[in-house]
C-alpha cells in the first residue's frame, strides 16, 4: 500500500490496487472514510417491468409464467442446473407452480421473470434480494436460467437490465453477487459481468444438507458508468453477425473502457 499524506488538507490517499480512496483524518489523527453527502435511504425495488432489445423482465406471476417456466427448465438434459440453488429440482408442473406462487408474493427476494421478446415466452427468473435500503446495498440472486436463456444475449441483457434498475433508477451504492465457492460457472459469470471478487466466507450456509462456503462479488457505484458503457457496446446490434454471434466479448469492451 502506498501512503501519501497531505498535511495542508489533512487527508490521506490510500492506493488499494486499482482504486484510489481519499481518507480524511479526524481530530484524533485517525484515518476515516470519505464523506457521503446528502445520503438518504434508497427506495425499495417495486414490481416494475424492464424492457431491452432481446428480453423483458416482469414480476414473477405464477398463473402467467409457471407452466412455461417449468417447460423451459425441462429442456435441460438433467437436474444439474439445480445443484447450487436453494430450491428444486421440481418433479412436476404443479410442484413448480406451488413454489412460484409463494415466490411471487415475496418482496425480498423480489423475483422477476425473463421473457424472450422473440417468442414471448418466459425462459428464466432472477431476483433482487438481501435488500438494504438504509445502506444502499442490494444483491442479485436466485438466478434460474433455462437452457433457452443460458449463454445468450438474453441472459446478459437480463442481468444488465436489473443492474441498471438498481444503480440508475434506485440509486444503490453496491450491487452484490454471491454463490457457492464450488460453483465455477457462477464465479466465471460474475467476473464476465464486471463483478469483483472480494473473498470467501467459510462455512457460511447449510443448504440441501451440505455446507456452502460463499464467494462474494460486488460492483460499486463508482464502477458502474464504465461497466454500463461496456454493456451497451456489447448489446449493440453492430456487435452481432448475421447468425447472432458476438463480434467482440463483453470483457474486451470493459477492458477498452
Amino acid at each position: 500500500m502506498d501512503l501519501q499524506q497531505n498535511h495542508c488538507l489533512g487527508k490521506v490517499l490510500l492506493n488499494h490496487g486499482e482504486q484510489a480512496i481519499m481518507a480524511r483524518q479526524n481530530e484524533y489523527g485517525q484515518n476515516i472514510g470519505f464523506p457521503v453527502e446528502n445520503w438518504t435511504p434508497r427506495p425499495q425495488p417495486t414490481s416494475v417491468t424492464l424492457t431491452g432489445r432481446h428480453c423483458r423482465l416482469e414480476p414473477l406471476n405464477a398463473e402467467a409464467h409457471a407452466a412455461d417456466l417449468f417447460e423451459a427448465y425441462n429442456t435441460a438434459p438433467d437436474a444439474s442446473d439445480w445443484t447450487y440453488l436453494f430450491v428444486g429440482p421440481f418433479q412436476s408442473a404443479e410442484q413448480y407452480r406451488d413454489y412460484a406462487e409463494v415466490a411471487a408474493k415475496s418482496t425480498d427476494p423480489r423475483h422477476f421473470t425473463v421473457i424472450d421478446l422473440a417468442t414471448g415466452k418466459p425462459v428464466g427468473t432472477l431476483a433482487l434480494m438481501r435488500i438494504d435500503p438504509a445502506q444502499g446495498v442490494i444483491e442479485v440472486g436466485s438466478v434460474t436460467f433455462s437452457p433457452l436463456l443460458k449463454q445468450s444475449a438474453l441472459s446478459t441483457e437480463a442481468q444488465y437490465l436489473l443492474m441498471a434498475y438498481a444503480f440508475d433508477e434506485l440509486g444503490y451504492r453496491r450491487y452484490e453477487w454471491k454463490c457457492d465457492d464450488l460453483n465455477e460457472p457462477s464465479r466465471k459469470a460474475a467476473v464476465r459481468l464486471g463483478f469483483k471478487y472480494e473473498g470467501t466466507f467459510r462455512r457460511a450456509v447449510v443448504y440441501k444438507s451440505r455446507n456452502r462456503d460463499t464467494a462474494w462479488y460486488s460492483i460499486i457505484q463508482e464502477e458502474w458508468p464504465g461497466i454500463k458503457e461496456a454493456f451497451n457496446a456489447w448489446l449493440s446490434p453492430k456487435n452481432f453477425d448475421e447468425e447472432g454471434k458476438q463480434r467482440h466479448s463483453l470483457t474486451s469492451f470493459r477492458q477498452a473502457v
